[in-house]
């Protein structure tokens, strides 16, 4: 398959790599595809086994209890993995949890890595699920030790037997190679640095020379955004300068996707990178504003004065008074309203100009109730309709990440982002926070898309 690969698998107290420990470890390697070591050991984990995950893989607090620490098998497992692929299913579980063992004992792991689940799906494309127990029953596993660590490398030997006979070895080694395939960093990037990526949320940033601020991103793996970026097959001219400019890159761990989005958006407002799309001036924002019974009944309001506490009446924003105008005279076209009465007409005698094109039903001449033409016209403009906050006052939305164990709690109010809480300290001086509210169309069209997602955490503050 590969010249030297380990299959490994690990049983754990749970799946946080920073919280949690490991209590077993298997593994077996192939040298030129013949196996050359098969080794299993229990880990005492140093902490209790928690009682869903003993009843789960078997292995109680007593069995651990005399086991060796990692610290003491750590020496005889990088030997195991020392010029080698690691292989496993969901590799950056195992991978995450190996890091993290060996950070403990200041060792920095760098490992080449190939996951088992993505071998599968490429194997076997006709098939929606591709975890262990799918697995199993795919290829009607029998007698191996499930959620048993040397149970669940059998498991995937026996697929990949099985896909060997099937397909024939040079498939499967194309798969791999396929997944493998490393991008050609630019000589002038330290190389080491791409092993410290992390595979959960972040937000990355390349320099260039002198510190110069070129490019901010975001991803729900960082790892996998940043390695995107240098091996593009079809990337663009510009694509191509940014990498050949990049001198150093950084990044910043996150609670998960919003958490990244909430930052990535703050930093391109302070740093400004030069080959980001700049944000929009949302201070050139408008939108109109119903009152019925004013002359004309709508009227424009400057981004400026727009309050997000006072969105009732207001509809759409516009980056410009040119174009708010622009699609009110388009609404009005396709309703038949009264250009006078929107004062998109000056203020002559007569009917309105769309009226003697028989475009108006006549409101500016007596014949149609200006009652039904302020409902006609709230009609026209419900699409437009700005939301008003849904809520008594500030909430957070809670987002926590057991990979990275980050936990961030981000403060809104009146469609307003206050900011972000790491501790309870933090969240306290948010709720306390009383300062003017300034509406961001970012902000309002992220919550509303937000919000009403099942997964969203959202936590009432105004008490």
């Amino acid at each position: 398959m590969l010249p030297s690969i380990t299959f490994l698998d690990l049983e754990t107290t749970g799946a946080t790599p920073l919280k949690d420990r490991i209590t077993e470890i298997a593994l077996v390697r192939f040298d030129e595809g013949v196996e050359t070591a098969r080794w299993q050991t229990l880990v005492n984990p140093q902490m209790a086994i928690p009682p869903f995950i003993q009843s789960l893989t078997g292995i109680s607090n007593a069995m651990v209890e005399h086991a060796p620490l990692f610290s003491e098998v750590a020496s005889q497992l990088l030997a195991f993995l020392e010029g080698t692929v690691l292989a496993a299913h969901n590799v950056r579980f195992d991978h995450g949890f190996l890091k993290t063992e060996f950070k403990r004992l200041g060792i920095t792991l760098q490992q080449k890595v190939l996951c088992t689940v993505k071998l599968s799906r490429l194997l076997y494309p006709q098939h929606f699920s591709h975890g262990i127990d799918a697995i199993v029953a795919r290829h009607k596993i029998e007698g191996i030790a499930r959620h048993r660590a040397m149970g669940d490398v059998e498991a995937i030997l026996h697929m990949l037997a099985d896909a060997r006979q099937e397909f024939g070895e040079a498939v499967i080694q194309s798969a791999a190679q396929k997944l493998m395939a490393a991008p050609v960093l630019p000589a002038h990037i330290d190389a080491s640095l791409i092993g410290e990526l992390p595979e959960s949320p972040g937000v990355y940033k390349f320099y260039g020379e002198d510190d110069v601020s070129l490019y901010i991103g975001k991803g729900v793996n960082v790892r996998a955004r940043v390695l995107a970026h240098f091996s593009s097959n079809k990337a663009s001219g510009r694509e191509v300068r940014l990498i050949q400019e990049i001198k150093r890159f950084e990044w910043i761990p996150t609670a998960g996707e919003l958490s990244a989005l909430l930052l990535e958006t703050r930093l391109l407002k302070v740093q400004k990178p030069l080959y980001n799309r700049q944000l929009t001036h949302e201070h050139s924002l408008c939108s109109w504003q119903l009152d019925p019974l004013s002359q004309p009944v709508v009227r424009l309001v400057d981004g400026n004065d727009l309050d997000p506490s006072q969105m009732a009446g207001l509809f759409g924003t516009f980056k410009s008074k040119k174009q708010a105008t622009e699609a009110l005279r388009k609404i009005a076209e396709r309703n038949g309203l009264c250009l006078k009465l929107l004062g998109l007409e000056g203020d002559s005698s007569g009917p309105c100009m769309a009226f003697r094109l028989k475009r108006c039903k006549g409101a500016c001449c007596g014949l149609e109730p200006s009652e039904i033409h302020s409902l006609r016209l709230q009609q026209a403009l419900v699409a437009h309709k700005l939301s008003t906050w849904p809520y008594p006052g500030k909430i957070g939305i809670e987002e926590y990440n057991m990979e990275n164990d980050i936990r961030q709690i981000h403060v809104f109010e009146h469609w307003v982002y206050l900011g972000a809480a790491d501790n309870d300290e933090d969240l306290q001086m948010l709720r306390a926070q009383n300062t003017p509210l300034h509406f961001e169309l970012e902000t309002y069209k992220l919550l509303l898309k937000v919000l009403p997602q099942k997964k969203t955490r959202v936590l009432n503050l105004a008490a």
